[in-house]
């Protein structure tokens, strides 16, 4: 085990991304922002990310930090962990036993006719979907020429 406060990020990292490499679980204790009793779970990790940096208008920042995406053997799920909440760690020699889910949102559209013009309109036209009810937010009139597209 080892444990995150006696070594640099650095090499929680590097060795968090051998494990990724090699595709070997890895069990964290991890502690939740708030809470007071760590958790520990064995893990998949799937993916390594960084946040962004945000500055306030008061000067503080926030963010900046790094999220481990990972599935969890206990709850069978994918879960993010943000590694300044990792207290301990424990690389295994054990492959992995969980995938990571496909991506359910995307749909492939149907393929786009190549031999109608008109088809190829109504086409372009249903694959925007977002376009099809746009209504602007007030009424235009025609003296407002610099709001034309």
């Amino acid at each position: 085990m080892k444990l995150t406060k006696r070594q640099t990020t650095t090499k929680t990292l590097t060795d968090l991304y051998r494990a990724l490499a090699n595709r070997t679980a890895v069990t964290i204790t991890y502690l939740k922002p708030g809470e007071t009793e760590p958790t520990v779970r064995t893990v998949d990790i799937h993916e390594l990310r960084t946040t962004a940096v945000r500055i306030k208008k008061d000067g503080t920042v926030t963010g900046g930090g790094y999220v481990v995406i990972a599935m969890c053997r206990l709850r069978g799920q994918g879960r993010e962990f943000h590694l300044s909440g990792i207290l301990s760690y424990t690389l295994h020699r054990s492959a992995y036993v969980l995938d990571r889910p496909d991506n359910t949102t995307y749909e492939r559209p149907a393929p786009q006719p190549t031999d109608d013009a008109d088809a190829l309109f109504f086409y372009e036209l249903a694959r925007d979907q977002d376009d099809a009810d746009y209504r602007p937010r007030k009424p235009l009139t025609q003296s407002q020429t610099r709001l034309a597209a």
